[in-house]
């Protein structure tokens, strides 16, 4: 009896992309900063922590409401588009709409044709209107190897 795994099935690490969720393949775990954080801090703690994307937590201003407790994201994309006037600019001026965010359960196909609809490289994965990971483009790619033979 082989133990050897068939590519369709996955991997130890991994199962293959028919078969997997969000949470199969995302990174658990956020790194946050306030709206307050200087925009060149969060291109430090990107650089630093080799990551695409810092989830934006505190209050957040809403048309007609007033501020609201929430939660959005600054990518690279972000600071490239703000790279001359990076100086004088916070996260929370960085940030744009709220985050595409996914329930972890989400079948990870999905996702992943979620993510080409809004042509967004990052999914924020949130249980409880709590974000706890973050699935990228790399991740899916990662995924789609499995079983591809």
């Amino acid at each position: 009896m082989s133990t050897a795994l068939r590519p369709e099935q996955g991997s130890v690490l991994a199962p293959s992309f028919e078969r997997a969720t969000v949470a199969d393949v995302m990174c658990a775990g956020v790194i946050t900063c306030s709206p307050e954080a200087p925009a060149v801090e969060v291109a430090r703690i990107m650089a630093a922590r080799h990551v695409h994307a810092v989830v934006v937590a505190g209050l957040h201003a809403t048309p007609g409401s007033g501020e609201e407790l929430a939660w959005r994201v600054v990518t690279d994309t972000d600071l490239l588009r703000a790279a001359a006037d990076l100086d004088g600019l916070t996260a929370g001026e960085l940030h744009g709409v709220a985050p595409v965010s996914l329930s972890p359960s989400t079948p990870l196909s999905e996702a992943a044709e979620i993510m080409a609809a809004y042509g967004v490289a990052h999914v924020v994965v949130a249980t409880a209107d709590r974000p706890v990971g973050v699935v990228s483009t790399l991740d899916v790619a990662g995924a789609l190897a499995w079983g591809r033979g």
